[in-house]
């Protein structure tokens, strides 16, 4: 079982840093069909809302420091921003920005797990996150990849109670019983220059066509399309500015 709202622990919003804002709505519209938006409070930032339908399903955002990098990053919903700030810095991570107010939105804060991993901790108020997950277009799975993934696993359970079940392999985070993402141990293969990080992967009707229309949106292939064994049909991709990302088939795809 899957999340298919926001739940206090899992994964709430995707939010990408890009060095071209306009050029990601083009992308990730052709590719998801997303009707990205700027929000209206945020108009002299750029920020901007993808939606489909009705539903919020990820944010586009310029980049706002001379060294941040063009990624993807991944919020997870916590009761309190505050409180879940202190819980990171006592399990031995480190906050880099907040935590701090976004209007009447929520609070948010940006922090760091050992291994250097970046994300985002979101208390919603007006904004609860993301309003359709697992579908084609919208954020179904995390993955975090890291280079110590014992040291990830105290973290990441004392921080938000995950559980970690799975495989040595592959272990898959829960919280309250669902599913939600994975850890990839980085091993030799993995270049040094890469450093730790989280990925999302949004769901797709056809991994393959959504490959290939990455690659006639100027994207990047970074893993062909594959099927898991007792799993699904995964791809990572890369967009034209750099970001990585995965796709997965969606449930009944």
């Amino acid at each position: 079982m899957k999340p298919d709202e926001p739940v206090i622990g899992g994964p709430c919003w995707a939010e990408l840093g890009t060095s071209d804002v306009e050029a990601a709505k083009r992308f990730y519209t052709k590719l998801f069909g997303w009707r990205p938006r700027t929000a209206a409070r945020l108009q002299t930032g750029g920020y901007a809302i993808a939606r489909l339908g009705d539903a919020a399903v990820a944010g586009l955002s310029p980049l706002y420091q001379p060294a941040q990098p063009v990624a993807w990053n991944v919020s997870f919903a916590v009761r309190d921003a505050d409180a879940a700030a202190r819980r990171v810095a006592e399990a031995g991570g480190t906050v880099l920005l907040g935590p701090e107010d976004v209007f009447d939105a929520g609070r948010f804060a940006v922090a760091a797990d050992p291994d250097e991993a970046v994300f985002q901790l979101w208390q919603a108020r007006a904004f609860p996150g993301a309003g359709l997950f697992d579908a084609p277009g919208a954020l179904g799975w995390v993955e975090l990849l890291t280079r110590r993934p014992d040291r990830a696993r105290d973290f990441y359970t004392a921080v938000f109670g995950w559980s970690a079940g799975g495989t040595e392999r592959y272990p898959r985070w829960s919280v309250g019983g669902a599913e939600f993402g994975g850890m990839v141990p980085m091993d030799d293969k993995f270049p040094h220059e890469v450093p730790a990080h989280w990925l999302p992967y949004f769901a797709v009707a056809d991994v393959d066509r959504a490959a290939a229309d990455a690659t006639s949106g100027s994207g990047t292939v970074l893993m062909m399309p594959t099927s898991l064994p007792e799993g699904p049909r995964i791809a990572v991709l890369r967009d034209p500015q750099g970001a990585m990302f995965g796709v997965y088939r969606a449930p009944g795809g």
